[in-house]
């Protein structure tokens, strides 16, 4: 099956290399520049060049001639994407490759593709990974959400490569949530850690964010199971300890009171607002998300945030 990648940032262009070392793949940037032409993407993804078997294109109608488009647009921006192009995107594979909860919906990826593109097939790929790691060659792990089992074995083969292997689930709201609700958490060891408040703090906001975690998909009757795989604690593991984190670099700054890129897309920051709204409406004490969210929002400062969850009132674990 033929396969275009929709979205030329630093992941969207990394998938892109790695695919096109089994086949052909074609890769559409909305501003395609030179890179076809200097087979590298300078600006997001410098020192990875691109394989021959990738072609760079501004046509977005011929990149959807694909049978499987991969989506690797910011979460918040997917929806127009897929409403401004229903015609051209029906029928097909679309495989999310985006980790976040809508904002104006407060819903995930997949059911964006569903209210947008009904007669697609719908899915999401999400797990620990990192854009370089990927475009080098490096072995990662991913998790393919797809509802539809046949279609999941189909994608599961098609985007599988030697060095990312990809497990398969029907569980798309486990796989969604993982992806989402990882992001706020590594926002949180990014304060604590910029706040110079140690790695046992650390420690304590990832164990204590994995049950916010648990405490949402449970609600949203996701298959428990799924946060304990690749896109949920896997994927935390890794967003929480890197550097290489935007969500994690954001934390960092917030906690040391530092400036940070307002140009650099977050999705950990729309998704910790759309979270808060969504366990608010379901009664849901998600502590550490509404202190991630106050925080972002400037209503609170982080010796205060600090104190508020330290003085929670003792329970079991």
């Amino acid at each position: 099956m033929s396969i275009s990648v929709l979205g030329a940032g630093a992941f969207g262009t990394a998938l892109a290399i790695s695919l096109a070392r089994k086949g052909p793949v074609t890769l559409w940037a909305r501003t395609p520049g030179d890179m076809d032409a200097r087979r590298e993407n300078t600006a997001r993804l410098p020192g990875c060049p691109l394989p021959d078997a990738l072609s760079v294109t501004g046509d977005l109608e011929r990149a959807a001639a694909a049978d499987i488009l991969l989506l690797v647009v910011p979460m918040q921006k997917l929806r127009s994407l897929l409403t401004d192009n229903t015609a051209i995107l029906a029928g097909k594979h679309l495989v999310a490759c985006c980790k976040g909860i809508e904002l104006s919906h407060g819903v995930g990826p997949v059911t964006v593709i569903r209210d947008t593109v009904p007669d697609a097939i719908p899915a999401i790929l999400t797990g620990p990974s990192f854009a370089v790691d990927i475009a080098k060659g490096l072995p990662t792990a991913l998790t393919l959400a797809c509802p539809d089992e046949a279609a999941g074995a189909t994608l599961q083969q098609a985007l599988s490569t030697p060095n990312l292997r990809l497990y398969r689930t029907a569980d798309t709201v486990g796989a969604e949530l993982g992806g989402a609700l990882k992001n706020v958490m590594a926002i949180a060891c990014g304060t604590a850690i910029g706040a110079g408040l140690g790695e046992s703090a650390r420690a304590a906001l990832m164990t204590r964010g994995y049950a916010e975690m648990q405490r949402l998909a449970a609600d949203m009757q996701a298959d428990p199971t799924t946060l304990s795989g690749l896109s949920g604690f896997g994927d935390l593991t890794l967003t929480c300890t890197s550097e290489q984190s935007r969500n994690y670099r954001l934390g960092l700054s917030l906690g040391a009171g530092t400036d940070f890129d307002a140009g650099t897309t977050v999705e950990g920051a729309a998704t910790a607002r759309a979270v808060h709204a969504l366990a608010q409406s379901r009664g849901l004490d998600m502590p550490i998300t509404a202190i991630v969210t106050a925080l972002l929002d400037g209503t609170m400062a982080v010796p205060d945030a600090m104190k508020d969850l330290l003085n929670r009132p003792l329970k079991e674990e």
